[in-house]
């Protein structure tokens, strides 16, 4: 298949997580010459190819083929690719299916490399992600085939093609909060204690509170308030309770014990001392760590030749950054695998009307192809 009409068939196929939508059955197809190992769990399909070319190091390629909800706002069936302008439009076209376009393109065609090449791919990304690259590395790591670099070919490009390239990545920290009062008559409000006015002195403290300044790479580590929900819905009973529910995308600076300090200091002994006279709270804090976070040192050879392929084919030097949400290149760094994540604009991710210029994908393409000659 040529470029173009690999790319369209990939985005032809519904794959809505958890299903691959057949997809790893005809990616192992179309790389007859890789050996293949199927790591399924449950419903979750997962994949891993690889070629031994030589006697150097091992580089493996991931990303993942299961996309999100189309939803609602389309002006085409978001599973019937068309081309207009250049772009193309369907699910999945930047995140990530142009990706595993251009990985298996550059598969298709290696014919020296001095290592080994290999192929990640699952459908759990954009779910859980519990059954899909973490199990799968957790086999390759029994079986001593972990690879020493991956690249990751999430979309991270920003304004323009070649701009950007992630070595890290914020953790992710998730918690609820619920402070419990005492329900009444809302014309009685001597004889209630409402959540709702309790909290009010303490959501300035805490709302886009700034755990770190971050630093070169990362942005700050903010709190950032997702959900508060109390009452009965009516005008005449003060609440009982009141949930509130934030998340912090932390970097390396801050950890989920200087989350749970500030929360408690807010809630317990600063709040006395700034509302004396006031009941003390009645609240309960949870806390889930759902990703930590990971730097691939600069210095890593992986990262500068990607950086001299980018700037080889588009002329660009691209901007090392760790923004973003979480990924699987998260599960790769949890084994010491040097990780890196590189691949076309992200404006469209997840959005109605997704689209990726055609040109960003055959860029990409030689992006990849000039990365292995440099090994």
């Amino acid at each position: 298949m040529e470029n173009k009409e690999l790319f369209f068939a990939l985005l032809n196929t519904p794959s809505i997580t958890p299903s691959d939508g057949g997809l790893l059955a005809f990616v192992e197809d179309y790389l007859p010459g890789f050996t293949a190992k199927r790591v399924d769990v449950g419903n979750v399909k997962n994949l891993f190819l690889y070629k031994k070319f030589g006697e150097g190091v091992h580089l493996c390629f991931a990303g993942h083929v299961d996309v999100v909800p189309p939803g609602e706002g389309w002006e085409s069936d978001p599973f019937e690719p068309f081309e207009k302008d250049g772009f193309v439009y369907g699910r999945g076209a930047q995140d990530m299916k142009s990706g595993v376009c251009a990985i298996l393109q550059t598969f298709k065609y290696a014919k020296h490399f001095n290592g080994t090449l290999s192929l990640l791919l699952t459908s759990d990304e954009e779910g859980e992600a519990k059954n899909g690259t973490v199990k799968v590395l957790e086999v390759l790591k029994e079986e001593g085939l972990l690879p020493d670099y991956a690249l990751i070919a999430e979309p991270t490009c920003v304004r323009s093609f070649g701009d950007t390239i992630k070595i890290g990545r914020r953790g992710s920290i998730n918690g609820t909060i619920i402070l419990r009062g005492k329900q009444g008559h809302v014309a009685y409000p001597q004889n209630a204690q409402n959540p709702i006015h309790q909290i009010v002195p303490i959501l300035p403290k805490i709302a886009e509170y700034k755990f770190d300044e971050g630093d070169d790479v990362f942005e700050p580590s903010t709190l950032i308030i997702t959900d508060i929900k109390a009452g009965e819905g009516v005008t005449n009973i003060t609440p009982k309770t009141l949930t509130l529910k934030f998340n912090v995308r932390n970097s390396p600076l801050t950890k989920i014990e200087n989350v749970e300090r500030h929360l408690r200091s807010n809630f317990g002994l600063l709040y006395m001392v700034n509302n004396p006279g006031k009941d003390k709270l009645d609240f309960d804090l949870e806390l889930q760590e759902s990703a930590k976070p990971f730097m691939t040192d600069k210095s890593s050879i992986l990262i500068a030749h990607l950086m001299r392929s980018i700037e080889t084919v588009t002329g660009v030097v691209p901007e090392i950054n760790a923004g973003g949400g979480t990924s699987d290149a998260r599960f790769f760094a949890q084994h010491g695998i040097s990780t890196v994540e590189f691949g076309v604009l992200n404006d469209k991710i997840h959005a109605a009307n997704e689209r990726c210029h055609l040109s960003h994908l055959y860029d990409l393409i030689k992006v990849f192809r000039e990365l292995l000659s440099k090994f």
